[in-house]
Parts: structure tokens; C-alpha cells; sequence
């Protein structure tokens, strides 16, 4: 028995050894051990049981390892995962690294730490294209056309609007120091902000006294818009109406419960979209109960190519309810519902699970030729109106909208009448 035992340790020294002879090479280079080897001395074909995992991992190594130039771990890792999605010929479904992700969560959520103010690009910085009320921004003078040259003491001219933003944010109570330039004034203006949790504003409103119309603009549908939506409505309500214009042109849409919560104001307990998912199987979504709004006048609804997701959701079930007619141009045509899942590293990955059908209107799915040109899709308007992409636009003056004044004109009649009249006597 010992004798067995003894040759038995020695042809596993002898197999070991062998082994090892195959590997050094590699662990010399400091990679791991190619199977591949090992698995032809064996007479095992080379990938006979290969993973999709383990030939992205064996892709991914030799590139990390053997390309001319160094590669960064985590731009190859990215790249890979951009790919992977893309590869599904699918514009919603995405991957998102840190920054992204955690932009993505702010949007949704419409509440984060910052200074109350919304940016976008210039060459000098970030200009201020507005500022929320008693948000530290305007607490500390800064308006709408200041450009925001420094975060911090760093110079922010030149760079993406992403990275400004991200400098801006952070915790509640902590304190950023900006520098920036006022409209017609040469010298800059530095102060230290101390940072306060915002709740982005989603919803605006504005009251026509000419026409006696009132107007809900709808930018997004985040956590907090059917709330902002309820609180708007009632301001407007305290002025007489012959009509509501709900804007939800350029609204890429959000979450769909949002838009069930808002047309909680309209419905209870009715059925806003059924869900089909891979498997066959079906889920539903429907308006919730105890918000109910009595809406004594009429409400037309602006929609146009950039309203999307939950905005469509939320015009077509209201066209499909009765409570509303849709004014503009033809909607986007995004019928699918993602979801967004976080992984390991902050990242996440935003995934087409299902389509969506509204509770009357057919399918309404964008198609596209092999160009990427619009071919059909979308909600039809009731009343088409095209837009001069050139025309210069005075949100304090509805005729300057061919959208918004043909919708006054259809809630108001005498809206032309008075306007003609208004002109008259200036």
C-alpha cells in the first residue's frame, strides 16, 4: 500500500512539474497561465468550452497586456460594456460609467446638493440659464446670464458642462467658492456659497390675463413633478380660465410612475399603459386614487418630434381619457420601457425590458430607414401645427409660437380679437 501511495505521489510531482513548465513562460511575462496550452497537451481543443465571459476576459487581458501602448483598466472596461450595448442596435439602452449614472439618478430624482441653479455651455464657462428661487444661487445675487468662470479657484473655461456641474454639486452644508462675471461688467465676482439640498423645479406656469388661458410647461417627469404639477395648477386656478396649455414639447419624459401620479389629477384608478415583456408575460400600470381634480374648462395638450417616454404616456392617455386634445407636431415614438440596473463600480446599465401599449391608441413605436431617417411612429397631433425652426420665440408673448397662440386661439376664440384690440391702443 505504501508502494502505491509513494508512485502515486511521484507521477503527480512528474504531472505537476510539467504543468508548471507550460505556465513559467506566462507568469515570466506576469499573465496567467495559458489553459489553452495545457488543454492542447491534453488533446482538448482550444475554446471547445469557452464562456462568452471567459473570451471577453481572454480578449480583454491580451489587449491590457500585449497592445503598443499602455491601455487605461477602466477606459478598456468601459469601452467594452459601450460596446456590448451598442451592439444591440438600441439608442435606449445604454451604459452609463460613475458619472453618468449618478447624473442620470440626480435627473430622476430632481434633488441633489448644489447651489439652485441650471447651467449650460459658453466659452468663458457655465452660463446661469436660470436660477430657482431661494436656492443659495440667487440668495447670493447671481442671475440668469452670469457666466461662472471659476469653481474653487480652478479656471473653468473650455470645459465640458458635465465636469463644471460636477464641480458645483455636492454635499448639503458644504461650501463651493465661484467666480463669476456679470452681463456688461468687467470685473468678476467671488464668494464663498455654502450648498443646500435642491429640489430641481420640473414644472413652471404662466397666466395670459389678455386671453384668460393659463400655461403648465412640463420639462421632465421626475419624482417631485405630479406634486409641482398639483401646485401650479392651483395658482392658475386663482385667476379665471377659459383653458389650460399643457407644454410638453422637448420633455424626453422620466419615470412612468410620475406620469401615473399626474394623471392621478385627471383619472383614478385607471389603466395608463400595459407592459409586454420577453417571456409573453404582461404587467400594468394604472393612475392612482385620492388626487382627483376637477378641471372646469378645457386643456390642450403641446407635444412635438423631442416629447418622448412618459410624455407621450401622459398626452396619449389623456387624448385616450377625453380630457385633452394634442396640438403641434407628431411625438417622438418611444414605446419601451428601460430599467436601470447598478453595478459594482458606481456604474449602471439601462436596459430595454418591455414595450408599452397606451389603453386606446395603436402602437405608436418609432421606425426608421437604414439612414436613420424618420419614417413613421409617434402620437399625431389633433391639430397639426408646424413650428419655423428660425423664428425667434418671446416666452412673454404667445403669437411669437405659432404652437401656443393656435392652441389660445382654440381655448380663447376672442384671442385674436383681443390681441388685435391689445395692439390698437399701445
Amino acid at each position: 500500500m505504501k508502494l502505491v501511495t509513494a508512485i502515486i505521489g511521484f507521477l503527480a510531482m512528474v504531472l505537476g512539474c510539467f504543468v508548471f513548465g507550460f505556465a513559467w513562460p506566462d507568469i515570466q511575462k506576469g499573465q496567467l497561465p495559458s489553459t489553452s496550452a495545457i488543454s492542447n497537451l491534453f488533446g482538448v481543443k482550444s475554446g471547445a468550452a469557452a464562456t462568452p465571459e471567459l473570451e471577453f476576459t481572454h480578449a480583454y487581458s491580451k489587449v491590457l497586456a500585449e497592445y503598443i501602448k499602455p491601455v487605461d483598466s477602466t477606459t478598456l472596461k468601459y469601452a467594452g460594456m459601450e460596446g456590448l450595448m451598442s451592439s444591440l442596435g438600441d439608442p435606449h439602452t445604454m451604459f452609463m460609467p460613475p458619472k453618468a449614472s449618478e447624473a442620470f439618478n440626480d435627473e430622476t430624482k430632481a434633488n441633489f446638493g448644489g447651489i439652485g441653479a441650471r447651467l449650460g455651455q459658453d466659452p468663458l464657462g457655465a452660463r446661469l440659464s436660470d436660477v430657482f428661487d431661494g436656492g443659495p444661487a440667487k440668495e447670493n445675487g447671481l442671475k440668469g446670464g452670469d457666466i461662472i468662470t471659476a469653481v474653487d479657484g480652478k479656471q473653468v473655461g473650455g470645459m465640458d458642462i458635465d465636469d463644471v456641474v460636477t464641480m458645483i454639486k455636492g454635499k448639503e452644508g458644504t461650501i463651493v467658492k465661484l467666480t463669476w462675471m456679470e452681463p456688461g461688467k468687467h470685473e468678476p465676482i467671488t464668494k464663498a456659497i455654502k450648498r443646500a439640498r435642491i429640489i430641481a423645479p420640473t414644472v413652471e406656469s404662466k397666466y395670459f390675463p389678455d386671453y384668460k388661458v393659463g400655461y403648465i410647461s412640463v420639462a421632465s417627469f421626475s419624482e417631485p413633478t405630479a406634486d409641482q404639477f398639483g401646485t401650479e395648477i392651483d395658482k392658475l386656478e386663482q385667476h379665471p380660465l377659459k383653458g389650460l396649455v399643457i407644454d410638453l414639447r422637448e420633455n424626453p419624459g422620466g419615470l412612468l410612475q410620475s406620469a401615473c401620479d399626474m394623471l392621478g389629477y385627471f383619472v383614478e384608478d385607471k389603466l395608463v399603459v400595459r407592459m409586454k415583456f420577453r417571456d409573453g408575460k404582461e404587467e400594468i400600470a394604472k393612475s392612482p386614487s385620492g388626487f382627483l381634480h376637477n378641471f372646469n374648462y378645457p386643456i390642450l395638450v403641446l407635444i412635438n418630434e423631442d416629447s418622448a417616454s412618459a410624455a407621450e404616456i401622459f398626452s396619449g392617455c389623456l387624448r385616450d381619457f377625453g380630457k385633452a386634445k394634442l396640438v403641434g407636431e407628431h411625438s417622438y415614438g418611444k414605446s419601451s420601457v428601460q430599467n436601470v440596473f447598478p453595478l459594482v463600480d458606481q456604474s449602471s446599465a439601462k436596459i430595454t425590458i418591455a414595450k408599452y401599449y397606451l389603453p386606446l391608441t395603436p402602437y405608436y413605436g418609432r421606425k426608421l430607414d437604414q439612414d436613420g431617417g424618420f419614417i413613421s411612429g409617434g402620437l399625431e397631433p389633433d391639430v397639426k401645427v408646424d413650428l419655423d425652426p428660425n423664428a425667434t420665440i418671446d416666452p412673454d408673448n404667445p403669437k411669437t409660437d405659432a404652437q401656443l397662440w393656435r392652441a389660445i386661439e382654440m381655448l380663447n376664440p376672442q384671442a385674436a380679437t383681443t390681441a388685435t384690440t391689445a395692439s390698437a391702443g399701445h
